[in-house]
Parts: structure tokens; C-alpha cells; sequence
């Protein structure tokens, strides 16, 4: 008979997201994610067949967080298209998600499978704005070039680091959106 699993899969998988958005996937290693949930090797094991099982777990779950759960949130708001837009962004990179969606854009440089995976995951999301962009604009080429734009926006919100002269990021920010939504 098996010994009872004392760490649940979804523990070894948070603690490994957790290292791959401060440390990348580099640092996700079973010795340290053991130490960390304070356990031994061997329960890794009951659970994963290998690191690279756990990898993989490890992107579904940032790809269910990414894309499942902020569908799931805006579907049940029950805004406007602009306000969903705005939501989405603030949703899709929260200061949770985002360091993990940093690291995985970074991972996805060094390995072609996490950049497909990468690919899937901002196709859904680029797909979603155009459908909501789509509301407020009929023009095909101009929801294109807005949902681009909001999403370039989301993204590099976060990677350029400037103080703007008039008014605080978040202010700026949304005037951008407020410009890139018509």
C-alpha cells in the first residue's frame, strides 16, 4: 500500500511558481521546492514522475490563471466592453500574475515549447480584445491595431520604467487606454 500523500500536487506547483517569478525556471528544483514546503524529496515523487512533469504543471497553471480564470471573472462582470477591456488588464496582469507571465516571456526566449505555449496563451488573450474592440469599432484593420495596442500597453506598463511629467503612471495609463479604446 502507498503512503498517504502528505503534500497535495497544487503545494509543490504553487511553490514552483512562486520560484519561477522570482528566480525563473532554472531555480525550480525538486531540493529546493522540498525545502521550501519543508518535506522531504520523496513526496515530490509520489506526485511527479519528474521536474519536467512538474514543469509542465507549472505552465498549465499559469495558462489556466492567464486565460480560465479571467474569462471565468469577465463573464460574470457585467460591464461594458470598455470597462472589460480595463479589467481584463488589470486582471490578466495583476501583481500576482505578472511576474509569473515576466518569467515565462523570458523562459519562452531559451525554449521553442514554452514559446508555443506563450503564443497560445497571447493569441487567446490579443483574440478576447478583438472581440470586445470589436464592439466599439467596426473597422477589422482598426480593432486589430487597437486590441495590439491595449495589449502592447498591458505588457509594457510594466517593463518601462518612467515617471511621467503630468500626472501619476496609473493616470497616464489610462488616459492611454482611454485613447487606444476611441
Amino acid at each position: 500500500m502507498a503512503p498517504p500523500v502528505r503534500t497535495p500536487r497544487q503545494a509543490w506547483i504553487d511553490a514552483a511558481l512562486s520560484i519561477l517569478s522570482t528566480s525563473g525556471p532554472d531555480a525550480i528544483r525538486v531540493e529546493t521546492l522540498a525545502a521550501e514546503l519543508g518535506v522531504t524529496r520523496g513526496g515530490f515523487y509520489r506526485q511527479f514522475a519528474g521536474r519536467q512533469e512538474l514543469l509542465d504543471a507549472v505552465l498549465d497553471a499559469w495558462e489556466h490563471r492567464a486565460i480560465d480564470d479571467v474569462l471565468r471573472r469577465l463573464a460574470e462582470d457585467s460591464g461594458d466592453a470598455r470597462s472589460k477591456v480595463r479589467k481584463a488588464g488589470r486582471w490578466t496582469l495583476s501583481k500576482d500574475l505578472m511576474p509569473i507571465d515576466l518569467a515565462v516571456r523570458e523562459w519562452a526566449r531559451r525554449d521553442p515549447a514554452v514559446g508555443a505555449r506563450l503564443e497560445r496563451v497571447d493569441n487567446s488573450r490579443l483574440s478576447y480584445l478583438r472581440e470586445l474592440i470589436g464592439t466599439l469599432h467596426e473597422d477589422p484593420r482598426e480593432v486589430e491595431a487597437r486590441s495590439l495596442l491595449a495589449f502592447s500597453l498591458m505588457i509594457a506598463d510594466y517593463l518601462i520604467a518612467v515617471t511621467p511629467e503630468t500626472g501619476s503612471r496609473a493616470e497616464i495609463s489610462a488616459a492611454a487606454t482611454d485613447l487606444i479604446l476611441g
